[in-house]
C-alpha cells in the first residue's frame, strides 16, 4: 500500500467516522465535532488528489475549507451555547420547536 491509498483510507475512515458520530449521537456540541471531523477527511482526500496530480488547486480549495469551517464554528458554537442555556440541556430533540 503506497502513501496516497493510505491518506485516501484515512480520509474515507475520518469521514466514516465523522458520519456515523453524526447519525448516533445526540449532543449538539458532538454533532458539530462530528461535522468538523467529516470536513478534515474530505479536506485530507482533496489535498491527496491535488499532491497526485500536482496542482495547487486542491491546496487552494482545503485552504478556503479551512476558512469556512473555521467561520462556521465561530458562529455554530455561540448559539448553541445559548440555546443551552436557555434549555438547559444541549439534546437536539430539545430544540425540535425551533424548525421553520
Amino acid at each position: 500500500m503506497d502513501r496516497a491509498q493510505l491518506l485516501l483510507l484515512t480520509g474515507v475512515a475520518l469521514f466514516a467516522l465523522g458520519l456515523a458520530g453524526v447519525m448516533v449521537r445526540r449532543n449538539a456540541l458532538v454533532m458539530l465535532m462530528c461535522m468538523e471531523l467529516m470536513l478534515n477527511g474530505v479536506i485530507l482526500t482533496l489535498v491527496t488528489f491535488a499532491q497526485q496530480t500536482a496542482t495547487i488547486a486542491g491546496a487552494v480549495l482545503a485552504l478556503l475549507i479551512f476558512v469556512v469551517a473555521a467561520s462556521e464554528i465561530g458562529i455554530a458554537i455561540p448559539i448553541v451555547l445559548l440555546l443551552s442555556k436557555q434549555r438547559r440541556t444541549l439534546d437536539v430533540e430539545a430544540y425540535r420547536e425551533l424548525k421553520g
